[in-house]
């Protein structure tokens, strides 16, 4: 991913936005298309890489391997690497990312109904790769 200037209009734009408005500052970390799943997924326990990547089939290694880590910069998941051969790293969510478990869960729910009643208008079609657990 590239990086954004420190002083461009995008950059001044996003922190106002994150210093106005708690609401905001929240979607930006954990916004995107596969971090919310990330933490989905590690809310039913921790995990290593490789059963990150059968869970999120469609995720490329690149992009979980930067979502991960912005997600530990940010303070919401927890990575540990064992000292063993071959090296073993687990990934598990922070407290402070486990206090967001029920607003996920809401969601989830509020998603669902509001496809039942309303249809799809994301304009993609679902290819069944990701399992529900």
């Amino acid at each position: 991913m590239s990086r954004r200037k420190e002083n461009s209009t995008n950059s001044l734009n996003r922190q106002l936005l994150n210093d106005f408005c708690g609401v905001v500052y929240a979607l930006d970390l954990i916004g995107g298309r596969w971090k919310m799943l990330i933490l989905y997924k590690l809310g039913m326990g921790r995990k290593r890489f490789s059963e990150l990547r059968k869970e999120l089939p469609n995720v490329t290694e690149r992009m979980l391997t930067l979502q991960l880590k912005e997600l530990e910069k940010n303070h919401l998941i927890v990575r540990t690497v064992y000292p063993e051969v071959p090296v073993r790293v687990e990934y598990e969510l922070t407290e402070s990312a486990k206090v967001l478990s029920p607003i996920w869960h809401a969601m989830e729910s509020w998603g669902e109904t509001h496809r039942e009643n309303f249809g799809d208008h994301t304009g993609l079609k679902a290819t069944g790769y990701i399992e529900r657990t």
